[in-house]
């Protein structure tokens, strides 16, 4: 049986620290890369954002972080309840999860002269990263959104943006001990986690890594925690569209065609927006996976076009 160390162990290469944040609590991260920015042409340093699920960590983004610490200041986070991060008793809902971003941010910029940084998100997790865009613009310059929710035509548009898809029965039904234990086992057996690994590929084929490090990471204590808060629909905003809609930064929205994440009918709502960039790759919703070429070329293509703009 595999131990909570063995578990635990680095997802990535490079250097594994921590902080403590007065909101966000102990929260992980990875980091590599060439550290000086003293070269006026040098890339701001990047931030990857894991997806939530059952068994999510910052090994869900480890071919981005691969390529992109061989250019540029690369940092991955291990959201709050996932990973090395903290795994305490509370409530894991939008909130905490942007307030976790924040505070790696400001992490981020205080090693780097303030700079504002490029990041990335992957599926929920966009939102987050959204938010935090919003909420504090002068530290990002730029967002990459990876099959992002809220475009799908089911996306939830009822209730203020700042306000989430809660439901505390739901919840509360989902923490009795019998009903909590006998649910999580079943969500997280390896047979499970293949069969939702495929709804995300959209295809019988896999990452063997990236589901053995799923399997792995979901028999963790308290891995449980935050994948109750998101069936309950805590960690969904009530409305993320008008979010989207007012961040001001260049925003490349990268999405595939298959699988069960492949509805975005609703972003023809940005195709006129000028700071939007829309590629649509022939893949499932982690097109970095699947074409890591033709992935990275689009963004570096979207970063050029930034740095055009700026000259």
């Amino acid at each position: 049986m595999t131990s909570s160390a063995e578990a635990l162990a680095h997802v990535l290469s490079g250097e594994r620290h921590e902080i403590e944040d007065a909101k966000a609590g102990r929260i992980s991260y990875y980091v590599d890369g060439p550290a000086d920015d003293s070269d006026s042409h040098a890339l701001p340093p990047l931030l990857l954002i894991h997806t939530i699920n059952a068994s999510a960590s910052a090994h869900e983004i480890k071919p981005l972080f691969d390529h992109h610490k061989q250019y540029r200041r690369t940092y991955a986070i291990d959201l709050p309840g996932y990973g090395h991060s903290e795994r305490s008793d509370r409530t894991y809902d939008q909130r905490l999860m942007v307030d976790a971003v924040h505070a790696l941010l400001a992490e981020i910029r205080s090693q780097h002269q303030a700079l504002a940084i490029d990041a990335m998100a992957v599926s929920l997790s966009c939102e987050f990263l959204a938010k935090a865009a919003l909420e504090k613009p002068e530290s990002i310059r730029s967002l990459a959104l990876v099959s992002p929710t809220g475009f799908a035509r089911y996306a939830s548009t009822k209730g203020p943006p700042e306000a989430d898809c809660r439901r505390p029965g739901v919840l509360k039904f989902l923490q009795l001990p019998l009903v909590g234990k006998t649910l999580f086992s079943l969500l997280t057996r390896p047979w499970t986690t293949r069969f939702y690994l495929r709804k995300t590929w959209g295809r019988k084929e896999i990452d063997e890594q990236f589901f053995q490090t799923s399997t792995r990471l979901s028999q963790l204590p308290n891995a449980e925690r935050v994948p109750f808060y998101f069936i309950s629909g805590y960690l969904f905003s009530a409305h993320i569209m008008p979010v989207y809609k007012q961040l001001s930064q260049p925003v490349w929205l990268a999405h595939g065609v298959r699988g069960d994440f492949s509805d975005f009918s609703r972003k023809d709502a940005l195709t006129d927006s000028p700071n939007w960039q829309i590629t649509e790759f022939q893949t499932g919703a982690l097109p970095y996976y699947e074409v890591p070429d033709a992935f990275d070329q689009a963004y570096t293509d979207f970063l050029e076009g930034i740095r055009a703009s700026q000259a």
